[in-house]
């Protein structure tokens, strides 16, 4: 499985319901560096995986609505608690769109699937991986 990762970041608030939380139940920042991670099985025609430019600039799109906001306040996750691993869920997701649609362009047609993983510090992340059929 041949891959290219691409990279971003965002800063964002949030706070979480439930015990398990501990302190983080309070309003808190949190600064993720975001790894975007596109497979396929084969190379196509050019030899890539996907064009990196487009991936680059995807990525970034689809945490412009993220960064620098209180999550707690952002319509699509209201009564939802934010944690990293839904996080990357959400991410990826959008960047599946974003292959569907074509705005990864027509070197995205053959991708396998793809992984995101949150960095929430360097001794810990959290990640989701989705197949793309």
């Amino acid at each position: 499985m041949f891959s290219v990762t691409v990279r971003d970041h965002i800063m964002i608030a949030h706070s979480f319901r439930g015990a398990v939380f501990g302190p983080a139940q309070a309003l808190h920042g949190a600064t993720f560096v975001v790894d975007a991670v596109f497979r396929r099985a084969e190379l196509d025609e050019d030899n890539i995986v996907v064009d990196i430019g487009l991936a680059t600039e995807q990525l970034h799109d689809a945490l412009a609505d993220l960064t620098y906001t209180n999550l707690d306040d952002h319509p699509e996750f209201a009564g939802v608690n934010t944690s990293t691993e839904f996080l990357a869920q959400v991410i990826a997701r959008r960047l599946a769109e974003r292959v569907r649609d074509g705005r990864l362009g027509p070197h995205a047609d053959g991708l396998a699937g793809i992984t995101v993983t949150l960095h929430e510090s360097h001794v810990a992340s959290a990640g989701y991986e989705l197949t793309l059929t």
